[in-house]
């Protein structure tokens, strides 16, 4: 980290001269390419709202964590996300029933239960108003290194599954045909989802996070003419929106999740526009 500030030092930014700025921006350089490449598998598998159920089953992991007086219950959330997304997948291996459908299913669900355990024996929502309103500029060193080791660890995963999660989800009987384990490849996917969002939940507003994970995606959807644009540009759009969003938080005092999104929105418009013109 020494030598991260001593970098921002070098810039001639008014933004970094507060140490928290400085860790808002490494967060956001590792958690945008993060959200970038996690964005493309959610968009091309048609799972986005599937990250916004994950977002509740989270919430209801904290509540868990907190009831059980537990300090850090963001490890309890990951948990039962993990478990939450396992379980999604085993029963959509052996029903009829749409996706859609299903998550419906499971988020309803997981937002009754996050509300009961919260409130149970009269309790209150103040408590978690962090993780219901979370701010980039709370995060630690710590969580920094875990969310780096989450990149790799996504990275590896990428490299190794993207092309069979995209035959998977484009014609799931010929990628069967082809030797793959569909069921493997979409369990190891939602599970890499609810860690992300676990983990992103607390400095990304829940209420945003899953715009977060699918504008890059679909802007990068707009413009791209191939798989490897498709990646790049989602990529690169979230590494923009995450720079852009911060440095407007800061100026505009706004909340830096939302500006991040906003500044998606834009850039998905402004995409859009560009593949109606190239037609």
């Amino acid at each position: 980290m020494q030598l991260w500030y001593r970098i921002c030092e070098l810039l001639p930014l008014e933004l970094l001269q507060w140490d928290f700025m400085k860790n808002a921006l490494l967060a956001i350089l590792i958690m945008t390419p993060l959200l970038g490449l996690t964005s493309t598998m959610i968009v091309t598998g048609k799972m986005s709202f599937f990250s916004d159920a994950l977002g509740h089953s989270a919430f209801t992991g904290i509540a868990i964590g907190c009831i059980c007086g537990i300090g850090n219950p963001t490890w309890v959330a990951v948990a039962f996300s993990v478990l939450f997304a396992l379980l999604f997948s085993f029963v959509r291996s052996r029903s009829s029933h749409t996706a859609d459908t299903l998550i419906g299913v499971f988020s309803s669900t997981a937002v009754a239960l996050g509300i009961f355990i919260a409130t149970f024996g009269g309790g209150s929502f103040t408590k978690y108003n962090t993780y219901l309103i979370g701010d980039i500029l709370s995060v630690t060193p710590a969580e920094i290194g875990m969310l780096a080791i989450v990149l790799v660890a996504v990275i590896v995963f990428w490299v190794l599954f993207s092309n069979r999660m995209t035959l998977t989800s484009i014609h799931p009987q010929l990628a069967s045909s082809r030797g793959i384990s569909t069921g493997t490849v979409q369990t190891i996917f939602t599970t890499v989802i609810a860690v992300i969002v676990t983990l992103a939940i607390s400095w990304v507003v829940m209420l945003i996070l899953n715009s977060l994970l699918v504008l890059p995606g679909a802007s990068a959807r707009n413009v791209a003419k191939n798989i490897k644009q498709y990646h790049l540009y989602s990529v690169l759009f979230a590494l923009i929106a995450g720079i852009a969003g911060l440095v407007i938080s800061y100026y505009l005092g706004a909340s830096a999740g939302a500006s991040i999104c906003l500044v998606l929105a834009v850039l998905f418009a402004i995409t859009f526009c560009l593949r109606k013109a190239g037609r």
